[in-house]
C-alpha cells in the first residue's frame, strides 16, 4: 500500500502528543484522528473496548498511533480500576486488533516504570520496578501490547510538555503571572521533553520503516524517547522564568515539602542511544527544544 492511501488511526488526538501528531503524520497518509469525545467524528474511549473494535473495523488502518493514555498520576492511586482499563487493558485489546489486521503500532510508555533509584540513565532492558499505580499499569500495557501485537514499537517518554494541556511549562507560565514566589522541588532529575519533538522523532520512525508493518515488525520493541540532558524540576522552572518577564521568585524545596498521593521517581533520565543506534536520531538537548517551544516556532 502507498504512503497517500495509508490510512493511520491516530488515537488520543486532542492530548499533548496528539495534537503534534496530526501535523507531524500527515504527509504520511490519511488520518483518522479520534479522540474520547470527538464530537464531530470518530470516538474512541479505551475503557470502552467496543469503541475499538468498531474503529479498526471502520478505519482498517496500516499504522495505529495510541497517544492517549490515563496521566492522572496521583488520581490513579485512587482509581486503579480505571487506570489498569486505559493503561494495560486497552494496549493488549489495541495489539490482537492491528494484528488481526496485518497494522503496524506506536504506542507510549513513561518513566515511571522505573522506581529512579539508579544513579545512571535507564536503558531500555534495565528492570523495571514502577512504585505507583500508574507506572504500573504503563508496564502492564507494555506487556500487553508486546505480547498480542506482531508490529508495534513502544516509545517510553518522561517530563512531557508542551503548548496544550496540563503540564510543567503551562502550569509554571501560570503560577509566574498570578504569585510573588513559587516553590519547586530541586531533588527530583529528569529529561523535559517537548511534546512536538516526540511527534516528530515518531513521523520520522515512521517515515523511514516507509509504513510498512513487516518493517516494523523487523525494529519491534521499546525504545526510549526523550531529549538529550538532564535537570531538575527546579532548574527547569528557572529556565522557563528566563523566557518570561516576570518578577516571580523561584524557591528550591526539597521532595519531601511537596507531598504527593503517588511516589515520583527520584531519577527519570533515560538513555536514548538505542534510538540513535537503530534509526540514526540524535535528539535535541531540553534546553534547545524548551526554547523553540517557547519562541513559539
Amino acid at each position: 500500500m502507498s504512503q497517500t492511501s495509508a490510512r493511520i488511526l491516530l488515537i488520543g488526538s486532542n492530548g499533548q502528543i496528539g495534537r503534534e501528531l496530526l501535523r507531524t503524520l500527515a504527509p504520511l497518509g490519511e488520518i483518522v484522528a479520534t479522540s474520547r469525545d470527538n464530537k464531530a467524528g470518530l470516538t474512541i474511549d479505551l475503557a470502552k473496548p467496543d469503541s475499538l473494535v468498531q474503529a479498526f473495523n471502520e478505519v482498517k488502518p496500516v499504522l495505529v498511533v495510541n497517544a492517549a493514555a490515563y496521566t492522572a498520576v496521583d488520581k490513579a492511586e485512587s482509581e486503579p480500576d480505571v487506570a489498569e482499563a486505559v493503561n494495560a487493558i486497552a494496549p493488549g485489546i489495541i495489539g490482537e486488533l492491528a494484528t488481526k489486521q496485518g497494522a503496524a503500532v506506536i504506542h507510549y510508555s513513561t518513566d515511571y516504570v522505573f522506581d529512579g533509584a539508579s544513579g545512571f540513565p535507564y536503558k531500555e532492558d534495565d528492570k523495571t520496578n514502577p512504585a505507583g499505580v500508574y507506572g504500573r499499569s504503563k508496564l502492564q500495557g507494555e506487556k500487553a501490547l508486546l505480547d498480542t501485537a506482531d508490529n508495534a514499537l513502544i516509545f517510553r517518554t518522561a517530563w512531557v510538555y508542551g503548548q496544550h494541556g496540563q503540564n510543567f511549562l503551562r502550569t509554571m507560565l501560570r503560577l509566574f503571572a498570578e504569585r510573588d514566589e513559587v516553590r519547586v522541588v530541586d531533588d527530583q532529575i529528569g529529561s523535559p521533553t517537548w511534546s512536538r519533538m516526540i511527534a516528530e522523532t515518531t513521523a520520522q520512525v515512521a517515515s523511514q520503516l516507509k509504513m510498512n508493518p513487516a518493517q516494523f515488525s523487523e525494529k519491534r520493541g521499546i525504545y526510549h524517547l526523550t531529549a538529550a540532558g538532564q535537570t531538575s524540576w527546579f532548574d527547569f522552572a528557572q529556565a522557563i522564568l528566563g523566557n518570561t518577564e516576570s518578577t516571580c521568585r523561584l524557591l528550591p524545596i526539597p521532595t519531601t515539602e511537596y507531598p504527593t498521593p503517588a511516589m515520583r521517581p527520584a531519577y527519570s533520565v533515560l538513555d536514548n542511544m538505542k534510538l540513535h543506534d537503530l534509526f540514526g536520531l540524535a535528539l535535541p538537548d531540553w534546553r534547545h527544544s524548551l526554547q523553540q517551544c517557547m519562541d513559539g516556532s
